[in-house]
């Protein structure tokens, strides 16, 4: 009997206890259970958070203007335009007060200084179907180029507005002389109501609407877009003209001026709507080899910078790429880099800004080309030093320098 109660005794406890941990156990598992739904849970949200995040960045990115974003150096590998050295005409609207017709142009239409929420600087803005002239005749040689900074812009009617500008030769002084073809001869480059690219060219010709070239980029990977800002380079050898935007070629006419004895003397810019500013035109091609390695000094207005900024440009790939290539053809020597800026602002500010883009050159000389940083030694000299009187555009554009010495 007492074997039995014994064996009874045993059974329920057993049973009592393999109850119990059968309990933990199942409480275990639905903890783990109840974890695991929450952590799903926990990770649906956040990949929903994620994915709302990265819709809302990929909406800023489409809502945000292309020239807005920061483009890498190496994105303009295939710019090849060096500007001229000697700066002949420059005007970035910064003397002319915002509102009015700036001081070095004339017009038919008119025209006023504005500033943007997008993009820093001065800039003249036209809504027109007139157009608006270098006041001043200009002297350009055979080979030269001409630079600019191009926003598109709604025009009168809605939509995008079409913009061009005009090389052209003047007959008495005019700049509005019979219809289409103004002027004794010209270069006509502008972009269409679709933001499709265009030429025009005509010499010693008159007579309406009738030009002796005529031509369309149709890569619609170069349409301009509106409220986007673009950078138009230009260079012109003796009668071949070469057109770029950003760091895209868009023509490369042999024959554009089939008279070499005919020299443009106005710049002109036309048709609808657009804002521009930065416009520069310089003679002279750097002899970026001979000035470092042979006279230890090279003056480069080929390396660019936003305003008050100091990141460098992509468009200063082209230069950059010839002092390395020098560099790296000559590795015993070194070279120290000297910012230099005009006499707008503060001293203390111009002399840090102009540290800091010297510093900015060396990174980009050691990262996008691969020169020893040890190689190269960086200093500013801000406002102090200039080359010109800081009174007009053009001479405050020659102080906006770096300078490459070698060592």
């Amino acid at each position: 009997m007492k074997l039995l109660i014994s064996i009874l005794a045993f059974l329920f406890l057993f049973n009592v206890a393999a109850h119990s941990q059968f309990e933990f156990l199942k409480k275990k598992a639905k903890e783990k259970i109840e974890k695991g739904f929450e952590k799903a849970i926990e990770g649906e949200e956040n990949e929903s958070e994620k994915s709302n995040k990265e819709e809302t960045e990929d909406k800023k990115q489409e809502d945000t203007p292309e020239s807005t974003k920061t483009d890498d150096l190496k994105s303009y590998s295939k710019f090849d335009f060096i500007p001229g050295e000697k700066v002949i005409f420059f005007d970035d609207f910064s003397q002319d007060a915002v509102g009015d017709f700036p001081a070095l142009w004339n017009t038919n239409g008119s025209g006023e200084v504005v500033t943007t929420n997008l993009f820093p600087g001065n800039w003249l803005k036209y809504v027109i179907h007139e157009s608006i002239w270098t006041d001043k005749l200009l002297t350009l040689p055979e080979n030269y180029t001409l630079e600019f900074d191009v926003i598109s812009i709604a025009g009168s009617e809605g939509g995008m507005g079409g913009w061009s500008f005009r090389l052209m030769k003047c007959i008495n002084e005019k700049s509005w002389d019979g219809g289409a073809v103004p002027g004794k001869a010209g270069f006509h480059f502008g972009v269409a109501y679709s933001g499709r690219a265009f030429y025009r060219a005509y010499n010693n010709n008159l007579d309406g609407d009738f030009w002796d070239q005529t031509g369309y980029n149709d890569d619609n990977k170069t349409y301009q877009k509106l409220d986007n800002k673009y950078h138009i380079s230009v260079w012109v050898q003796k009668t071949r003209v070469r057109v770029y935007q950003n760091e895209n070629k868009i023509f490369d006419i042999p024959r554009a001026f089939p008279d070499p004895n005919v020299k443009m003397d106005r710049l002109r810019f036309e048709q609808n709507a657009a804002m521009v500013s930065n416009i520069r035109i310089a003679v002279g091609a750097p002899d970026l080899r001979n000035k470092l390695l042979t006279e230890g000094k090279l003056v480069s207005y080929g390396i660019y910078f936003d305003v008050n900024k100091d990141i460098v440009k992509p468009e200063s790939y082209a230069t950059l790429k010839e002092i390395a290539t020098v560099l790296s053809e000559n590795p015993t020597v070194k070279i120290k880099i000297t910012g230099f800026t005009d006499s707008d602002g503060a001293d203390d500010k111009n002399l840090d800004l102009s540290q800091r883009r010297a510093a900015n050159v060396k990174n980009e000389l050691m990262k996008t080309f691969n020169i020893d940083g040890s190689r190269i030694e960086t200093d500013g000299k801000g406002e102090t030093n200039p080359i010109a009187p800081n009174d007009t555009p053009s001479n405050k554009a020659l102080n906006r320098r770096v300078e490459f010495l070698k060592l």
